[in-house]
C-alpha cells in the first residue's frame, strides 16, 4: 500500500488544482502522508477544520477507490456535489437512486488488475447499512474492486460512550478483517477520551496514528441568555440578521413547528424541520435552506449532522442540549467558512430537571451515571461566571487561558468584588452540615428557611445569609465550584463538599473575588459576516461583497446547487478585500483552483474590475503576498 510517488509538492499541487488552497492547515499534511504510508489514522478535528481534505487528497493520490462511510444521505449528496464542482469523480450509493443510476455507479468502480479510466470513481459515499448490510456488495468490493482507503466519517457513532451512538456503525468493526491491507481513517469532531479509545478498539485499529487538532473555534462567539421572555429577545436578534442564515434548535417536534409559525407571523423567513415530517418534505425544506431560499430553519437535532453549508452565521438553542459534545457539534455548524459567527443558548434550570429522566438508560446504571454527569457539566457551562471557551476546551482535555475575548462572560462589564465574607458563610455552612447536603439545602440553610430540619436550626450559620437572594447565593456557589473552592459529587442528587482551596478562605488567609449579580445590559453585537479570523486582511468593500453574493446566487441557481458550493463567503470576502484585477491576481485567492478558475474566474474577475474602475480603487493583492511572506 505504501506510496512513494506522492511528494509534498504533488500533494500541494492536488490541493491547489482541486480546492484552490496553496497550503495545508494544521496537521492535514501529516494525516495524508500517514494514510499514503499505509497506516490507519484516528483524527479528531473540529467542524470546519478541514477533515474531508484528509481523505479526499489521498483519494486523488492513490490508485483505486476511496469508500467514505457516512451516516446521512444529505451529507453524501452535499459532499458529492462539492467534489463535482472541484472536478473530482465521486458518487453516493443509497436508496434515493433508481436501479439504473445505481448500476451506472457500480459500472464506474475501478476494478482490480484493470487499467484506470478517466471516468472511474475516486470516491464513493455510502451508509454503513448499505456497505455491510448487503453481503453481496461488500463481497463485490473485496473480490473485484480496487479499494484504496476506507474513511469512517462521524466515527463517534460507533461508540456507545459517545453522544450519538448508532448500532449500525458496530458492523464496521469487521472491515479490518475483510480488508487487512487497506488503511482506515476514522474522523470525528467530538469525542472525549473514553469515546476515542472506544472508536479505536471497535474498528480494530492496531497499526495507527492519532491526530488531534485544537477544538477551539475562535470565530464563534458563545452567549447564554436567560429563557425568561426569550421570544422578544430572539426577534430583536433575528431582525439584526435578516440577510444571514441560521439554525434554531428546539427539543421537541411540536416546538419547532410552533416557533417557526410564530416567527413567520413576525415577518421572518422560517421553516420547521424534524424527523416526523414526510421524507420528501424534509428534503425540500433542507434544500431550500442550503440554497439560501430560506434563511432560518427551526429544527430538532435530527437536522444538521454533516451539513456542509459554510455560511451559517448563527446557531441558537431554545432548549439546553443534553451534553457538551452535542452542543459543540451543533454550534460547530456555524462559521464553517472561518468568518465571525455566533452561538446563542437560552437557559433555564428547569431544563436540567426536564432532561434528567431523558438521559438515563434503562437497565444500564453505568451509562446512566455517565449521562447524568454530562448533563450536569452542560448545566455548569450555562451557569458560568468564568470564560465559557475555557470550560468548553477543558472538557475536551485542551487547556487555555482564562480570557478568550469572544464569549459573553469575557465581553461583559460585570466586575468581581471582594466576597470573602459571603464565601466564608457558604464554606462554614457546608462544613457545619457535615458535607451531606446539596446546593439548594445549603441556600435555604443560609437564608433561615422554615424548610430546614429542626436539628440544623441551632447551628451557628443558620440564617446568616439573609442579605442575598437565592439566585445570588446560587451564583456564588456555582462560581466557587468553577474556581475550585467547592466541589459537587456526581449522581442525580449531588452534594456540596469542601476542597483544599476552601481552607485558606475559611481562615481568612485568602481573598475571594466573586461576581455580584446585576441586570445584564442588553448588548446588540451584530456579527459582521465579512469579518474573518485574519484580522490583518484589508477592509472589505461591503457593496462589492453583496454584489459578489448576488452573482454567486445567480450561478448557483442556474446550476441547481447551493451557493456556498460555488464559493464560500470566505472566498468572496477575500475578493472584496484584496481586489484582484488580473487572472494571475485572482489565482491567489483561496478557493480558486484550476477547475473553478476555468468555470467562474471570468465573471467574478469582471465584477471586481468594474467595481475598482467605478470607485477608483487599486488592487490590494500585494497585501496578501506580503502576509504570506511574513
Amino acid at each position: 500500500m505504501k506510496d512513494t510517488g506522492n511528494s509534498s509538492e504533488r500533494l500541494l499541487q492536488l490541493l491547489k488544482e482541486h480546492f484552490g488552497f496553496t497550503a495545508f492547515r494544521h496537521n492535514q499534511q501529516a494525516i495524508i502522508e500517514t494514510i499514503l504510508s499505509g497506516k490507519d489514522s484516528m483524527v479528531l478535528m473540529p467542524t470546519g477544520g478541514g477533515k474531508s481534505v484528509c481523505y479526499q487528497i489521498p483519494a486523488l493520490a492513490l490508485e483505486g477507490l476511496t469508500v467514505v462511510v457516512s451516516p446521512l444521505i444529505a451529507l453524501m449528496k452535499d459532499q458529492v456535489d462539492a467534489l463535482h464542482q472541484n472536478g473530482i469523480e465521486a458518487a453516493y450509493l443509497n436508496s434515493t437512486l433508481s436501479n439504473y443510476e445505481q448500476q451506472d455507479i457500480l459500472d464506474r468502480l475501478p476494478l482490480k488488475n484493470k487499467p484506470a479510466l478517466k471516468s472511474q470513481l475516486k470516491l464513493l459515499y455510502i451508509s454503513p447499512e448499505r456497505l455491510l448490510g448487503e453481503r453481496n456488495f461488500l463481497n463485490h468490493l473485496k473480490e473485484k474492486v480496487q479499494v484504496a482507503l476506507f474513511a469512517i466519517d462521524e466515527a463517534h457513532c460507533i461508540s456507545d460512550w459517545g453522544h450519538d451512538f448508532r448500532p449500525e456503525y458496530l458492523m464496521l468493526g469487521n472491515l479490518k478483517q475483510q480488508f487487512p491491507e487497506t488503511p482506515i481513517i476514522a474522523l470525528t469532531a467530538t469525542a472525549d477520551t473514553n469515546t476515542r479509545n472506544d472508536i479505536i478498539k471497535k474498528l480494530q485499529l492496531t497499526h495507527y496514528a492519532t491526530f488531534e487538532n485544537s477544538f477551539n473555534r475562535p470565530n464563534i462567539s458563545y452567549t447564554i441568555k436567560p429563557r425568561k421572555n426569550h421570544f422578544d429577545h430572539l426577534c430583536q436578534y433575528l431582525k439584526e440578521r435578516r440577510n444571514e442564515a441560521g439554525i434554531i434548535y428546539c427539543l421537541s417536534r411540536n416546538s419547532t413547528e410552533t416557533l417557526a409559525e410564530k416567527l413567520r407571523e413576525q415577518g421572518f423567513d422560517a421553516i420547521a424541520y424534524h424527523a416526523g415530517l414526510e421524507k420528501q418534505v424534509r428534503e425540500e425544506r433542507q434544500d431550500l435552506f442550503l440554497k439560501d431560499e430560506v434563511k432560518i430553519i427551526v429544527a430538532t437535532i435530527a437536522f444538521g449532522m454533516g451539513i456542509n453549508k459554510s455560511n451559517v452565521r448563527y446557531v441558537i438553542h431554545i432548549d439546553m442540549p443534553k451534553n457538551l459534545e452535542g452542543y459543540y457539534q451543533e454550534t460547530g455548524r456555524a462559521g464553517r467558512d472561518g468568518l465571525a459567527s455566533e452561538a446563542l443558548l437560552y437557559y433555564t434550570g428547569a431544563d436540567v430537571i426536564k432532561l434528567t429522566n431523558m438521559v438515563q438508560v434503562e437497565g444500564n446504571e453505568e451509562q446512566s451515571r455517565l449521562m447524568l454527569k454530562k448533563l450536569k457539566q452542560m448545566a455548569e457551562f450555562c451557569e458560568l461566571h468564568t470564560c465559557r471557551r475555557k470550560y468548553l476546551l477543558n472538557y475536551f482535555s485542551e487547556y487555555t487561558g482564562n480570557y478568550c475575548g469572544n464569549c459573553d462572560v469575557c465581553l461583559s462589564d460585570q466586575v468581581k468584588s471582594d466576597m470573602t465574607i459571603a464565601g466564608q458563610k457558604i464554606l462554614s455552612a457546608v462544613s457545619r452540615l457535615e458535607e451531606r447536603f446539596g446546593l439548594n439545602y445549603v441556600i435555604d440553610f443560609l437564608r433561615g428557611s422554615d424548610a430546614i430540619k429542626g436539628m440544623h436550626r441551632g447551628l451557628k450559620t443558620y440564617g446568616a445569609g439573609k442579605e442575598y437572594s437565592k439566585d445570588q447565593w446560587r451564583s456564588f456557589m456555582k462560581e466557587m465550584i468553577q474556581l475550585g473552592y467547592l466541589k459537587q459529587t456526581d449522581g442525580q442528587y449531588p452534594i456540596l463538599q469542601l476542597t483544599e482551596e476552601s481552607k485558606p478562605v475559611l481562615k481568612g488567609e485568602a481573598v475571594l473575588m466573586l461576581t455580584v449579580l446585576t441586570k445584564a445590559p442588553e448588548t446588540k453585537t451584530k456579527p459582521v459576516a465579512t469579518k474573518g479570523v485574519a484580522a490583518s486582511m484589508p477592509a472589505i468593500e461591503q457593496d462589492l461583497f453583496d454584489a459578489l453574493k448576488a452573482l454567486r446566487k445567480q450561478i448557483a441557481t442556474s446550476e441547481n446547487v447551493p451557493p456556498y458550493i460555488i464559493f464560500s463567503d470566505a472566498t468572496l470576502s477575500e475578493l472584496a478585500s484584496y481586489l484582484p484585477i488580473t487572472l494571475s491576481d485572482i489565482s491567489k485567492i483561496n478557493g480558486f483552483g484550476e477547475v473553478k478558475m476555468a468555470k467562474y474566474g471570468e465573471p467574478f474577475l469582471e465584477m471586481v474590475q468594474d467595481y475598482c474602475i467605478n470607485h477608483q480603487l487599486y488592487t490590494r493583492i500585494q497585501h496578501k503576498q506580503d502576509k504570506r511572506k511574513r
